[in-house]
């Protein structure tokens, strides 16, 4: 039978969950992408794109639904950018995800055999982020309010449309933050609608507001605002800080961050305190850290807890052990690990993260860690050349995975006992599979859900030298 052609109109069972949450179904063998399809779903879908291998298609109709379908519980879903998976029961998104970590190594990675341990679910599947970043942007004066009447003022603060960076979303609330910063939020609104603050506009290259990024300590109570704008109009925004600090009282940091380039990043190059600290705490495993606006910080909380467990227990300190952790962030790992090893390297290449690592190291009284930054893959060689060596690895790295040099560095270390913290299973699997014929045996891996309701995934490889 002839391949599906674009506008075609199918039946499709589907039978699987493709990363970034489509549904897939397949007609004689040709694998067809679905927006919204749940596994289990009997679609009538028409297809938007065909290539030569597989194609694209957007639901018309759904003939049966999946037993695993639900009513998404926000009202943005299917146009905001953010969750993908509200539409399909918890359990089920669970066993997806853990599906996908096998394939993924067993396809990409080539790897023998190895324990897949259960995925962890969330204890809060709504609610658990600590930290949620928003546009700050303007409706177009073609938009009309509900009277009819045009508004061009109106200030929008959302996030991104589902495949569409140039539209933003108004969202009144967001069901994956707690309900104190959906509050700080919507003050947030109000004041920069009510001071009829400029908003930065790229093609003009003119305007104030950017982004407003909003954080909150699960265990401590405490939030912070960063506010990111093009210039350090202290002035107009202090005021602001002022007037949210009196309406939501647990508001313990708002600063300023400053990007007066064209880049659409929510990053400063200069940072201005205008209200109470340039930081907040949060209590981590019995730490406490000092988290600043522009440092790394796990979003989820009360499952980094458990994520950070599983690290501890896959390392298996005795106490006389030298630890390296590799991309270590503020430190977490590090901290953590240190009061059971006798010394802890952490490596990081965001200078900021590196001075609240020190900070979080002295406020907690933890005196056997040495935090250095830089890039792994150059900073890694320099340790080694000056003769410091490590039983054990906690590497936790980006997307992307290991930079070859980074990852040719640490098979050169040799430690005995190696774990690996991922939010990516295909550069895992990649990585993993290239341990492995560097003389690693892959001994376990554990799914951990940090992200419900997206199709993010994280999880833990301990792999051990072989003899």
């Amino acid at each position: 039978m002839a391949k599906p052609r674009r506008g075609d109109s199918l039946e499709l069972v589907i039978d699987d969950l493709a990363f970034g949450g489509e549904g897939v179904g397949r007609v004689n063998g040709y694998v067809v992408f679905v927006r919204g399809a749940v596994p289990g779903d009997r679609v009538r879908a028409k297809l938007v794109d065909a290539r030569s291998r597989f194609g694209r298609a957007v639901i018309e109709s759904i003939e049966a639904p999946s037993p695993d379908r639900v009513e998404p519980p926000c009202p943005y879903f299917g146009r905001c950018g953010g969750c993908r998976l509200q539409h399909v029961a918890y359990p089920a998104q669970l066993a997806s995800k853990e599906k996908q970590v096998r394939d993924c190594l067993e396809r990409i990675g080539g790897l023998g055999a190895f324990e897949l341990r259960p995925i962890l679910p969330a204890p809060e599947p709504y609610g658990y982020r600590n930290k949620m970043e928003f546009t700050i942007a303007r409706l177009p004066p073609a938009t009309h309010d509900g009277r009819g009447l045009a508004d061009p003022a109106r200030i929008i603060v959302g996030l991104h449309q589902a495949d569409r960076y140039d539209v933003v979303l108004d969202i009144e609330r967001c069901l994956l933050e707690s309900e104190t910063l959906n509050g700080l939020l919507d003050e947030f609104r109000r004041e920069v609608r009510q001071r009829a603050l400029s908003v930065y506009d790229a093609d003009a290259g003119a305007g104030l507001l950017r982004f407003v990024s909003l954080r909150e300590g699960r265990r401590t109570g405490e939030v912070m605002v960063n506010i990111v704008a093009s210039t350090p109009d202290v002035e107009a925004l202090g005021s602001v800080a002022e007037r949210l600090a009196a309406r939501v009282p647990v508001t313990a940091s708002v600063v300023l961050n400053v990007n007066a380039n064209k880049a659409s990043v929510a990053v400063g190059t200069e940072e201005h305190v205008l209200l109470g600290r340039d930081h907040i705490r949060e209590s981590l495993g019995g730490l406490t850290f000092q988290v600043s606006a522009n440092s790394f910080f796990q979003t989820n909380t009360l499952q980094a807890e458990r994520l950070f467990g599983v690290v501890e227990g896959a390392c298996g300190l005795s106490g006389g052990e030298t630890v390296m952790d590799l991309y270590s962030g503020t430190g977490a790992i590090s901290l953590l690990l240190a009061r059971r090893a006798r010394w802890v390297y952490g490596i990081e290449v965001a200078a900021a993260a590196v001075t609240d690592a020190v900070r979080n190291a002295r406020a907690n009284g933890i005196e056997n860690c040495t935090f250095l930054a830089g890039e792994v893959r150059h900073v890694l060689p320099a340790l080694m050349r000056e003769g410091v060596k490590a039983e054990v690895v906690v590497a936790d790295p980006p997307r992307a995975g290991f930079h070859p040099k980074a990852l040719h560095a640490l098979a050169a270390l040799g430690p005995d006992r190696l774990v690996y913290v991922s939010c990516n299973p295909a550069t895992l699997a990649r990585d993993l599979g290239d341990l492995v014929r560097e003389g690693y045996r892959l001994e376990w891996v554990q799914p951990v859900d940090m992200f419900p309701q997206t199709p993010h995934i994280e999880a833990v490889a301990r792999l051990r030298r072989a003899p």
